[in-house]
């Protein structure tokens, strides 16, 4: 039998008082999810710094945090600072591989790819 195929056991944080089941991130959140992380991915390393992430992609921090906890933003905005930190390092930890091993090259590998079109597009001459 091969345990792969069974559910993700949830990691729980408890935040603000209330238990959080965390479990990776669900093929629908997907699309949303990789809209969000583009600006930030190369703030995403192993230990990330998330006063620094919400310092520079607050929002986008914010809205990854309702599509990882299916939680509402309401909810969300009113979690203390500590808190809010403590729930990202664990989201980040469940999804770690995914956010490390795919999100990551594969914005940074399309940006050596787009680097060369985008500088050619940039000293084109403009038409009179």
């Amino acid at each position: 039998m091969d345990f792969q195929t069974f559910p993700p056991v949830p990691q729980v944080v408890t935040v603000a008082g209330v238990a959080i089941e965390l479990t990776p991130i669900r093929l629908g959140e997907l699309p949303r999810l990789l809209a969000i992380v583009q600006p930030l991915a190369e703030d995403l390393t192993g230990d990330p710094d998330w006063m620094a992430l919400l310092g520079r992609h607050g929002e986008a921090v914010l809205d990854l945090l309702v599509i990882t906890t299916r939680r509402e933003r309401a909810w969300i905005n009113d979690l203390p600072l500590d808190d809010a930190v403590q729930l990202a390092a664990a989201v980040f930890e469940v999804n770690a591989d995914f956010f490390v091993a795919h999100v990551v090259p594969a914005i940074q590998g399309a940006a050596q790819r787009l680097g060369p079109t985008l500088r050619t597009l940039g000293t084109s001459p403009s038409p009179d």
